[in-house]
């Protein structure tokens, strides 16, 4: 299972490099399913893995001229204090178990899977129904809400610290829509928003002595591989059909999960 595991490894770092997100979606149960992780460390591990990936994809964007600087620090503000305040503060305050309805027991583990299967069926939505395909170079900076950025930046932060996703299906639209950016420049910048939330996440948990560093620094070299790999492709295969294929591989797979751990793991 192991080699699967490093293969989607490699596949999570293309995935952000041709269309800028979906990639940190697989994260979490790649370290469950296939590395034996459990899911709220395996958060841990997602934070570090997309962060660090995420972080080289948004140097080769900003050297291409596809990054915001501006945009990214300014969406980042509440985003980043909401990601770390997440980890540091509300995650430990989770009981191992929650609640019970007779013999149906609800773990922290079956809720983080269940409500991360939730996410990647909603990002799957987003990924085919997105129908940008990169031809937004159109699109023109208007006036930016700040209170509503801030609002949105605050909630994907939440997100990311819950779940240990990047969010970068929200980020993406969130920037065209908002800002006005063109598509190619939302991709970048929304890799240097994802960067900034996943690793300051994880120093929230640093004083978490059980995590397997060669495992974690193992899977990130081989995503940060596939980020350039999939940056490389990029420039010649057009995202909006990878995109939708890759939204159905998501959505298969969180109707998986959710069938899994529901009916196949509760209570178990």
């Amino acid at each position: 299972m192991q080699f699967f595991g490093y293969l989607a490894s490699l596949l999570i770092g293309i995935s952000l490099g041709l269309i800028g997100g979906g990639g940190s979606i697989l994260t979490v149960p790649v370290m469950v399913y296939l590395f034996g992780v459990q899911p709220l460390a395996a958060t841990s591990y997602s934070l570090f893995v997309v962060g660090s990936t995420s972080l080289v994809g948004a140097v080769q964007n900003y050297k291409r001229g596809f990054v915001k600087i501006k945009t990214a620090l300014l969406f980042g503000t509440s985003s980043i204090i909401t990601v770390f305040v997440t980890r540091k503060f509300l995650i430990p305050l989770v009981p191992t178990k929650i609640f019970s309805i007779g013999s149906f027991v609800i773990t922290e583990n079956l809720l983080t899977m269940v409500l991360f299967a939730v996410l990647m069926v909603l990002a799957s939505l987003s990924m085919m129904h997105n129908k940008s395909n990169g031809n937004e170079a159109s699109a023109h900076p208007h006036k930016i809400n700040i209170p509503k950025l801030l609002l949105y930046g605050a909630g994907i932060g939440f997100v990311t610290g819950l779940l240990g996703a990047g969010g970068g299906f929200l980020l993406i639209p969130t920037l065209v829509l908002l800002v006005g950016i063109p598509i190619k420049e939302a991709i970048g910048t929304s890799l240097l928003i994802i960067a900034l939330n996943s690793l300051i996440g994880f120093t929230g948990d640093l004083q978490n002595k059980g995590l397997n560093w060669r495992l974690m620094l193992t899977i990130t070299g081989l995503a940060i591989s596939g980020i350039v790999i999939g940056n490389t492709l990029s420039k010649k295969i057009p995202s909006s059909k990878l995109k939708k294929g890759f939204g159905w591989f998501v959505l298969i797979m969180g109707i998986y999960i959710i069938i899994k751990e529901l009916f196949f793991t509760a209570g178990h």
